[in-house]
Order: C-alpha cells, then sequence, then structure tokens
C-alpha cells in the first residue's frame, strides 16, 4: 500500500509540476543533440517563433539612426536563447522543457561565407547538456543567405512540452 501511496503522490507531483513534462528523449549520451523525442499524449506544447538576436548597441529613442550590432554567431546565440528563456518563462517553463530546436544560420563574412557551426555549438552549449540543464533537444540547424536585418547571423525556434493542466 506504501509503494501505491508514493507512486501515486509522485504521479500527483508530476501532474501538476508546470516544467515536468514525460517527453522520452532518444540519442547517444555522448551527442549534443537528440535523434529524436516522443511527446506523449495529453501534453501540451508551446511553440515559439523563430527569435533573433536584440541588438548589442539599442537605440535611444529620438536618436539619429544608426546600423545595429548583433556580435558574433556565438554571442547572437546566447542572446537569442536567453531571450526564448524568457518566453518560456511566461508559461512557467525553462530550456529543460524545450524537445525540438530549429536553428538557421547566415554565413559570416569573416569565415569566408560559411555558417559559423562551432560558434553557435558553444551557445548552445550554455543551455543544454549541461550539469545544470542535462536535457538537451532534437535539432536542425541550416546556413540561409539572409535574416531581416544585415548583420543578424542567427534564427532560432524551438518547441517545449508540458503537462496539459486540468481544469
Amino acid at each position: 500500500m506504501l509503494k501505491a501511496f508514493s507512486l501515486a503522490s509522485l504521479l500527483t507531483f508530476a501532474a501538476f509540476s508546470p516544467s515536468f513534462a514525460q517527453v522520452e528523449r532518444l540519442g547517444s549520451p555522448t551527442s549534443p543533440i537528440l535523434q529524436a523525442a516522443v511527446v506523449p499524449a495529453g501534453t501540451d506544447i508551446m511553440y515559439v517563433s523563430g527569435i533573433v538576436p536584440p541588438p548589442l548597441n539599442p537605440q535611444p529613442a529620438g536618436a539619429p539612426p544608426v546600423a545595429p550590432i548583433f556580435g558574433d554567431t556565438k554571442t547572437q546565440t546566447i542572446n537569442v536563447l536567453n531571450r526564448i528563456g524568457e518566453i518560456l518563462k511566461t508559461k512557467g517553463l525553462s530550456h529543460a522543457d524545450v524537445f525540438m530546436m530549429r536553428v538557421v544560420l547566415v554565413g559570416d563574412p569573416s569565415k569566408g561565407g560559411a555558417m559559423d557551426f562551432a560558434g553557435m555549438m558553444e551557445g548552445y552549449r550554455m543551455f543544454y547538456g549541461t550539469p545544470e540543464q542535462p536535457n538537451k533537444t532534437a535539432r536542425i540547424t541550416t546556413q540561409i543567405s539572409a535574416l531581416v536585418q544585415p548583420g543578424m547571423l542567427v534564427e532560432i525556434e524551438v518547441q517545449a512540452a508540458f503537462p496539459k493542466k486540468t481544469p
């Protein structure tokens, strides 16, 4: 009877904990990304649109326009993932709840027009597969010719899973 009560308590906690979804994550423990993720029925999914980096030199209101500076690929990846983290928080979620990620990179002029995959991975590894946040994502990374503003090198969209709230 005690085992049944303990299991029931754990399941109750899991059902009502806002950032605890039983996503099955498949892949090699040494890989920085998943091969696949299985989201169980009865789970809500948050779709976060493609997020681009904020300028490092924001303009004060009324100032003469200046070209925005966004930084290198690593800096942009970190800033985009920080923005995504803020969006996830609006639903009580975190990067631990993300199971799918799509990354688009613009070729870096300092790299001869090739995408800076290593720079993106440096930023990514600060948020995923860490001792503090061991979850990783299924992911695609691709290179495109341009984003909405010159100097932007990174755009990321994610999907996060969380338990459906019961009325």
